[in-house]
């Protein structure tokens, strides 16, 4: 009998061990930003587009706003505010985004503290600092229409606007390859879900936000499973669900096709004409 509470001490211990090194570590793995190369080639094609800096206490974190095409001078045009992907920067943006501008609407690209050229550290709270800034910079405009403003993000980039509709009311959410929580994903590390510093709760806030939801997923996707994109459907009051033959990093499979859904979304929730 000793022995084997000796062994299960011993157990215990080293588990606590694994769940403590995953405590401090986890956001090496959440916000893998080292591994990512920061290239600006892509930004010169795209003309207008204006470069910001964000004072957050975390320190300085860029933006960029890509203006909205045939927009009448006397007009206030929506906005739209991205949150990029895990292993992505707003650099490799403008170009897909620049659909945004075409259909009329203002594109703002914030990066994450510690992406990048961003100082800080990334987290659930020094994140939606910075996203809380841009907002009230993007409503501040005397160009932006105030009340249509949407958040999208992707993967990751779900969570950050989740978190800022928390704070600030979108006109509409957009969420792509988007997941549930990031406490399901304790469990793949065999830890506890209480374990999780930046818990991202987006079916809290997707279950409690009554405006319009447009929920994008891949059926094959294998980082976020597409049953997350379900049950996000599922608590959403006013969501359109449009599934794409799709993993994560192939999503989505035709961006022409997946314009013309953005486009009928926005259309269908009043953003654009």
């Amino acid at each position: 009998m000793r022995l084997v509470i000796n062994i299960l001490a011993i157990i215990f211990f080293c588990y606590s061990l694994y769940c403590g090194f995953l405590f401090f570590m986890q956001r090496r793995l959440v916000f893998p930003r080292f591994l990512i190369n920061t290239d600006t080639e892509k930004v010169q094609i795209i003309p207008g587009i204006e470069k910001k800096i964000l004072h957050t206490g975390s320190g300085k974190v860029e933006m960029w706003y890509i203006p909205p095409v045939n927009i009448l001078s006397d007009k206030l045009s929506p906005a739209v505010i991205f949150a990029h992907g895990n292993a992505e920067l707003i650099d490799i943006l403008p170009e897909e985004l620049k659909e945004f501008s075409n259909l009329g609407v203002g594109a703002l690209l914030v990066e994450y503290p510690g992406y990048g050229r961003s100082e800080g550290s990334p987290s659930q709270q020094s994140i939606t600092e910075a996203f809380i800034l841009a907002y009230d910079y993007l409503t501040a405009r005397n160009d932006i229409d105030a009340s249509r403003i949407i958040f999208a993000g992707r993967s990751i980039g779900g969570g950050a606007v989740c978190a800022l509709s928390e704070k600030r009311t979108p006109a509409a959410i957009i969420l792509m390859s988007t997941f549930t929580s990031l406490r399901p994903y304790a469990l793949k590390f065999f830890a506890p879900g209480c374990l999780m510093r930046d818990k991202f709760d987006n079916l809290k806030t997707i279950r409690s936000y009554n405006g319009p939801v447009l929920i994008t997923h891949g059926k094959n996707d294998e980082i976020i499973p597409y049953s997350h994109g379900i049950a996000l459907s599922k608590v959403a009051k006013n969501c359109t669900m449009i599934t794409y033959d799709s993993g994560h990093n192939d999503f989505p499979p035709d961006p022409v096709f997946f314009w013309k859904d953005i486009k009928k979304f926005l259309i269908k929730s009043g953003i654009i004409c």
